[in-house]
């Protein structure tokens, strides 16, 4: 198929258009959702204009590099490096933009003065355009796998770099990709640099288009925990140490329902359990369903502590020690949580949804039960099976399971906890990583640093 002029084939060129109009159709839809969902989560009632390229204000003059954190996931690795980045880069100022609400929350702790925070606008021609000439960043840094057409194409015409960082490309995100590849083809081969988590992740870039890849290892080793973590949790163990506590660890519909249903299905194992004294962790990913989960545990006869009820102390020893579910229904404290848990459950991956960072449980010294559906982070769970730190089973009884062996084998969990150590050290130096590659591509008025 020949070239245009722009680098793009005729059909890319045509798809590409056919994308902006439906997209430009579809506004009124998003504004619809935006305002149904800011009735749970206000945060997406907020500066509801830039999602269209619309910003108030000037912009101060800066040496300005953006980097998008789409959600909390990618917000939290984003963390990992912005110390390195701003060290390596004394003088940049930071825009960070976001997708999601769990996402803006989290990404305020990491700004500083001079810095900016902006959602990312809707992907049209127009949104992308208006949202770069507004912040003439220099460079353009998309977290993990936050590609999209129409901004791939705005920064090429705008003259913007554009790099994936902690990138990964799951097999069936890769097969979807390829279905489009009209659209996807011209998006990844417009990437400037692409910094891979796996070899895995780097072949199926490649083959998506994506010219200068390299295998530089996940942020997400590079995590340690935060002394506000440690304090917390040395709190809550003042009360909750009494009992074997086990998490059920970001948690996504469908999932609470299945753990329920799994603790009634046999009786003979949940007599185990309460002889053991487990008190269950019920941690939902998204915080609009904290209310739903909290009436479904009630409605099943359970009796549920709410995380929020103890404000900045300890919680309530009698409350505590009569409940058989604690709701953690708070933003900002995973790693308290898995730090006062004997083990956790890992959400996402008992439905088809692909599953959750379980090396942030690692980093707290959490062993991981993880369900057959891990393939958004196939070889950190590969990785973490292999060294012990994790343990895969095949639906939800079998993990109930798991935990009864687990408490009632005190050497084989403390051989997990040991496990969880060797993990991380087998995965840090990726920040390190990314900053070697990162020099390369930034620069500064006052040239590279």
């Amino acid at each position: 198929m020949a070239q245009a002029s722009s680098g793009l084939t005729w059909l890319e060129r045509l798809a590409l258009a056919a994308y902006g109009v439906v997209l430009q159709l579809l506004q009124p839809l998003l504004r619809r959702k935006l305002r149904r969902r800011a009735q749970q989560e206000p945060e997406y009632g907020l500066h509801v204009a830039q999602r269209f390229g619309h910003h108030v204000g000037d912009v101060p003059q800066g040496e300005w590099v953006w980097l998008h954190a789409v959600s909390l996931g990618e917000t939290r690795a984003a963390a990992l490096l912005l110390p390195a980045l701003r060290e390596a880069f004394p003088g940049m100022r930071l825009l960070l933009t976001h997708g999601t609400a769990t996402g803006l929350v989290q990404g305020r702790a990491l700004l500083q003065s001079g810095d900016e925070q902006a959602w990312l606008p809707w992907d049209t021609a127009q949104a992308t355009r208006q949202f770069l000439q507004h912040f003439q960043p220099r460079i353009g840094l998309l977290m993990e796998t936050e590609v999209w057409p129409g901004l791939v194409q705005a920064c090429r015409h705008a003259g913007v770099p554009l790099c994936l960082l902690n990138a990964r490309m799951s097999d069936r995100s890769w097969r979807q990709a390829e279905r489009w590849s009209w659209l996807s083809a011209p998006a990844y081969r417009g990437l400037s640099l692409v910094l891979a988590q796996s070899a895995a992740d780097a072949q199926r870039l490649q083959q998506l288009g994506c010219q200068d890849v390299r295998v530089v290892g996940n942020l997400k080793f590079d995590v340690t925990v935060s002394e506000p973590a440690h304090s917390l949790a040395m709190r809550w163990l003042g009360v909750l140490a009494t009992r074997p506590v086990v998490m059920l660890a970001s948690t996504r519909e469908g999932e609470e329902a299945m753990w329920l249903q799994a603790l009634q299905s046999q009786p003979s194992r949940l007599t185990q359990l309460q002889a053991l004294g487990v008190l269950w962790l019920l941690v939902p990913r998204h915080p609009q369903r904290f209310d739903e989960v909290h009436a479904l545990v009630e409605k099943d006869g359970w009796r549920c502590e709410r995380r929020s009820n103890w404000g900045v102390g300890a919680p309530d020893a009698l409350r505590v020690a009569a409940a058989d579910v604690v709701l953690g229904d708070s933003l900002g404290e995973m790693q308290a949580y898995y730090l006062v848990s004997r083990m956790a459950l890992l959400g996402g991956s008992f439905a088809p949804l692909g599953g959750q960072n379980l090396i942030e449980a690692a980093a707290c010294g959490c062993p991981v039960v993880m369900g057959p559906h891990t393939f958004n982070f196939s070889d950190a769970a590969a990785l973490a099976a292999e060294q012990g730190a994790a343990v895969r089973v095949q639906d939800m009884q079998a993990a109930l399971d798991q935990v009864v062996f687990a408490l009632a084998h005190p050497p084989w969990l403390a051989q997990a906890q040991a496990a969880t150590v060797q993990l991380l050290a087998k995965g840090r130096g990726a920040v390190a990583l990314h900053m070697a590659a990162l020099r390369s591509i930034i620069t500064m008025d006052g040239g590279e640093a």
